[in-house]
């Protein structure tokens, strides 16, 4: 059994994976790692109790104990990568948990998103499964990343929903902002274009694209059901409709389908994802659960099985002499 966690800069998440089977358990928690990091450079001690308060309740619900705490794969990404004081946050939330968080650059994190996005893809039978755009919305980063047959090619934007929402504020002031953005991602992808040909599929693989894809479902936060967000494709038009529907409601109801924490980012990470359709010359997204938590397990599994042969060849080849 592998255990894999995921401390990005809003939700924390953690999946129990077996490698003939897949996955056996997730957890997933709001706990706003990221909150005020952008303004300050470092994250707070009430943000840190927050992780220390999810990854204990994670422990708990997949029943993890001393030695096992060491095999967890824990990683951590752009709040991380920003803190000034990202030292002292791994070391409390070592002492406090017992589990190891290392923090990956946003191109190893592109990469590991690119595996569970494929899995998911060829899971649901999308022909171009090696061949696709992938959009990652953070907390405080947007990855964006380009799967072609030879290789990865991606770019970490410096923006995300947690950010946007703290220093914008309201939909005009966030889509005025996103604006300047425009230019950059277009020439990103004319470039990507013009190198290689342009994709047939668009694939969000974070919490907002997911979320809309569950909301289409007919699903609620407390409803969740990933393997109907999998492979959900969600139109301009869709998104569009449940963005005036989400701003239109009260928060309390607003929550009840995105998740508490998440009522007051959930425009700023619509808005971002239309911006970034709209430069990419998409009108439809494939929404995919299946990121990076996802490419950890699978990386950790293949890797495991090129030992296990490895160990397989020694032995044969020991015998024979």
């Amino acid at each position: 059994m592998i255990v894999a966690v995921d401390l990005g800069s809003n939700t924390l998440r953690g999946v129990q994976w077996e490698c003939l089977e897949g996955a056996k358990g997730y957890f997933e928690e709001i706990v706003r790692l990221g909150e005020g990091v952008w303004e300050r450079g470092y994250i707070s001690e009430e943000a840190v109790e927050r992780v220390i308060g999810g990854l204990n309740r994670l422990k708990k619900e997949f029943n993890l104990t001393g030695p096992e705490l060491k095999r967890v794969k824990g990683i951590g990404t752009e709040a991380l990568r920003r803190a000034k004081n990202r030292n002292w946050v791994l070391g409390q939330i070592r002492r406090a948990t017992g589990i190891r968080i290392k923090v990956i650059s946003p191109s190893r994190e592109a990469f590991l998103g690119t595996i569970g996005v494929e899995r998911c893809l060829q899971l649901h039978n999308f022909e171009e499964h090696r061949h696709f755009l992938m959009v990652d919305i953070g907390g405080g980063s947007t990855e964006i990343t380009f799967r072609h047959r030879e290789g990865v090619v991606s770019k970490s934007f410096p923006i995300g929903i947690v950010k946007l929402a703290e220093q914008f504020r309201t939909p005009d002031r966030i889509a005025l902002h996103l604006r300047g953005y425009r230019p950059l991602f277009r020439e990103f992808f004319q470039n990507l274009y013009a190198r290689f040909r342009k994709p047939k599929i668009l694939v969000g693989s974070s919490g907002t694209p997911t979320t809309l894809a569950n909301l289409k479902q007919g699903g609620t936060y407390f409803t969740y059901d990933r393997f109907k967000v999998n492979g959900t494709v969600l139109t301009e038009e869709e998104i569009r409709e449940w963005y005036n529907r989400l701003l239109g409601m009260e928060m309390v109801k607003r929550e009840e389908l995105v998740g508490v924490g998440r009522g007051d980012l959930i425009g700023a990470g619509i808005q971002l994802l239309l911006e970034v359709m709209r430069s990419a010359q998409f009108r439809q997204i494939v929404a995919c659960n299946d990121g990076v938590l996802e490419g950890v397990v699978v990386e950790e599994c293949r890797r495991l099985e090129l030992k296990e042969k490895g160990e397989l060849l020694k032995k044969l080849r020991s015998g024979g002499r």
